[in-house]
């Protein structure tokens, strides 16, 4: 008997006819801002934004944010929205919304004001003295930024350097027209912000600054705003000297905007190191300061913990709130993935000042890490500068999760640890989602130490971590546990698209790094399983949990979800990988966005008919819900794709062989592919060339073993049917 197993619609005009079942996403929490995630999905966004873009072959001056999917969706989609959105994420964290601690009281400003005179006090805020240097010290440096990059600072800024964990996103005020130059009306109800600094939180924001600033500062612009290559001898600078040249004609950054807020964001994130080694080190018993240059875990060890609040003090007047100097720990444990999100963005910061590096980038880079606008580093100084900070930062951080997190015993890193008596507690957990990007970013951080002992005890930690993910995270049943407990077993709870996408992953860049075959073969099997699990193409969205219809999309499972996607193209050759991810970009991503702006083609209301508002005029910022639903319909029209089909699977169970009845709407080229439960491809046709209309494909089965398999249909531009199949001889 024939079974029908996909009965799909294509065409956008049906589409719009019938709502019963049409793929959407329903916001189920719109309210919460959870930084680590928000910031997770800020970073893989970029990285699948322009990068991924200019990888697949695009050329990025082809496409214009008003001309909607052009040249194509995918396009579009990853060289405009994604950009844009990793783009204005930060921007509402970190400039908007005051959700942490104003930059006029870290630990640079500080510093430098603390060595004016008195007659300092006032000198750069238009002769308002108030008894602090602070506010003068902060406005010079802006303007210095300024100067550096032909570009006015924003008015209204809330310029943060420690970010608070979480915070309400609903903003108490509509957003005015101008609020791109005049930030006033972005600011969030700082009464409903946690006041909780998390080193998690800080570092995945840490490592978004990177990823723009060096993306910023990595050229220079003439006062037309065209931009010039660094070629190691041009320079915005005076001869012979570090400080800027007015007169020259050139600039710091890729144009003016960039040149500004590159230079910005790395003064932000110098400071958010400074705090955190100065600040937010822990011993076991106070909380207080940690010299990188001279820490040894061996000789006591100070960490970061999970949980830090503060209270402020309301200064009046013009002055911003300050940071009060008692500090009350919440959770005092160590979590691995706090330590790795700092230790992500301080081995960015760390490539991108280190002065040994020349091409084309560093020349540009250079000129930034010279002594202006930011000190030069210790080996031309013989003072310490932002590059032995992120080095030294980045050291500590690696030998503190080596002592705390890795259990040499059981090769493998956990979850959680606590300190009794200054001695480690290790935990017993670890989850697939810390395993994961444990081999992202200590495979990152093994880069940036080649030839030290650290090289060395990251290479043989991710070896083993990722012979451990596939000697225990692997099930029978086909793909990953979500987490393992040593000496208990892995945990068999339902299968979560994040486990799945996190040691897809992690696998793949692990892999990069060792060039382990095995380590690419695993990663390319687990992303068979997933697309064959956890894909829907009539809905071209993707399930959260293994055998449970309703989907739950949240910031950090879509995060997860796109690095996944994306290194599954980069790395491991997957075909369809880019398409589903553009799928996914408009059926998923999309609809979570609260409200955009004109960068993505949004002029005011919902001018580009993507059901996302513009900001202007709403409550709602430039940000992702925290959380939304989906139900996949078992019968009934999900979702437009490229064109009406059917596809009908018979027999199933199966014998000797099955035959696949394939009806189109218009022709394609079809390819069929078999894969075992584990997700390893047993077996791929050639290209079918076929008509519109139906046809028939048989396939031999008889030397497959007994037991499940998948049937993937993919056109020349989708994935048009996954169906289960048994083989029974």
């Amino acid at each position: 008997m024939k079974k029908s197993i996909y009965n799909l619609s294509l065409t956008i005009l049906l589409a719009l006819l019938v709502n019963i079942g049409r793929s959407q996403v329903t916001i189920t929490n719109d309210s919460i801002f959870h930084t680590t995630h928000q910031m997770l999905l800020a970073n893989e966004l970029n990285e699948s934004g322009e990068p991924f873009a200019e990888a697949l072959g695009y050329n990025l001056d082809d496409l214009d944010p008003m001309v909607l999917n052009s040249p194509d969706s995918t396009s579009y989609t990853f060289g405009i929205e994604n950009y844009e959105y990793s783009r204005y994420l930060l921007q509402a964290l970190g400039a908007q919304s005051g959700m942490g601690l104003h930059l006029m009281w870290s630990p640079m400003i500080e510093q430098m004001a603390a060595m004016q005179p008195s007659s300092f006090d006032g000198m750069y805020t238009g002769g308002m003295t108030n008894g602090f240097k602070e506010d003068d010290m902060l406005m010079m440096m802006m303007g210095m930024f300024s100067a550096n990059a032909n570009q006015m600072a924003p008015a209204g800024a809330f310029p943060q350097f420690a970010d608070f964990m979480t915070g309400n996103n609903n903003l108490p005020q509509v957003v005015a027209p101008n609020f791109e130059m005049d930030f006033s009306s972005t600011h969030w109800d700082r009464s409903k912000m946690d006041y909780i600094l998390n080193p998690g939180a800080m570092g995945q924001s840490l490592m978004k600054q990177y990823l723009w600033a060096q993306d910023m500062l990595g050229a220079f612009h003439d006062s037309l705003d065209n931009t010039i290559d660094a070629d190691g001898i041009i320079s915005p600078d005076s001869v012979g000297s570090p400080n800027f040249d007015p007169n020259n004609n050139v600039f710091y950054g890729g144009n003016n905007l960039d040149g500004f807020m590159g230079q910005m964001l790395t003064g932000v994130g110098i400071n958010k190191a400074m705090f955190l080694l100065d600040k937010m080190a822990y011993n076991g018993t106070t909380l207080g300061a940690i010299n990188p240059m001279t820490y040894n875990p061996s000789n006591g060890i100070q960490y970061f913990p999970h949980q830090i609040a503060v209270t402020e003090t309301q200064m009046g007047g013009m002055l911003p709130p300050m940071v009060d100097s008692t500090f009350t720990l919440i959770d005092a444990s160590s979590h691995l993935f706090d330590q790795l999100s700092f230790l992500w963005g301080t081995t960015g910061f760390k490539n991108m000042m280190d002065p040994s590096i020349n091409d084309t980038l560093h020349f540009a880079y250079h000129e930034v890490f010279d002594g202006s606008p930011f000190p030069a580093p210790m080996s031309q100084t013989g003072v310490a500068g932002p590059f032995d900070l992120m080095m030294g930062t980045s050291m500590v951080l690696f030998q503190n999760i080596m002592a705390m997190h890795y259990d040499a015993t059981n090769n493998t890193f956990v979850d959680v640890t606590t300190l009794s008596g200054g001695t480690p507690v290790i935990g017993n957990t670890i989850s697939a989602e810390t395993a994961g990007y444990a081999l992202v970013i200590l495979s990152d951080f093994a880069k940036e130490f080649t030839g030290t002992a650290m090289q060395t005890m990251a290479d043989t930690a991710i070896n083993a971590q990722a012979a451990y993910i596939i000697n225990n995270f692997k099930a029978a049943s086909g793909g990953f546990y979500n987490s393992f407990d040593i000496g208990i077993g892995a945990n068999t709870s339902a299968k979560s698209i994040s486990s799945q996408a996190a040691l897809i992953r992690g696998l793949y860049a692990a892999y990069n790094y060792t060039n382990n075959s095995t380590y690419l073969n695993e990663a390319n099997n687990a992303y068979n399983f997933l697309i064959n699990n956890f894909y829907v193409p009539s809905a071209m969205m993707f399930k959260t949990e293994l055998g449970n219809n309703v989907a739950t999309y949240t910031t950090e499972n879509l995060a997860i979800l796109a690095g996944a996607l994306r290194e599954a193209k980069l790395t491991g050759s997957q075909t369809d990988a880019a398409i589903i991810l553009t799928r996914i970009g408009a059926t998923t991503i999309d609809k979570m966005v609260l409200s955009e702006a004109m960068q993505t083609g949004e002029t005011g209301s919902d001018s580009d008919g993507d059901s996302i508002p513009n900001i202007v005029g709403g409550t709602k910022p430039f940000v992702f819900a925290a959380e939304g639903t989906h139900t996949f319909n078992t019968v009934g029209i999900n979702q437009t794709i490229t064109q009406n089909i059917q596809i009908n699977a018979y027999p199933n169970p199966a014998n000797s062989s099955i035959s696949i009845d394939i009806n189109l709407e218009q022709a394609d080229q079809v390819t069929i592919k078999l894969y075992d439960i584990n997700g390893k491809l047993v077996l791929t046709t050639p290209t079918y060339s076929l008509i519109a209309g139906q046809q028939t494909i048989k396939l031999d089965l008889t030397y497959l073993v007994d037991g499940t398999y998948f049937t993937r249909i993919v056109g020349n531009k989708d994935i048009l049917g996954i169906e289960k199949l048994i083989v029974k001889h």
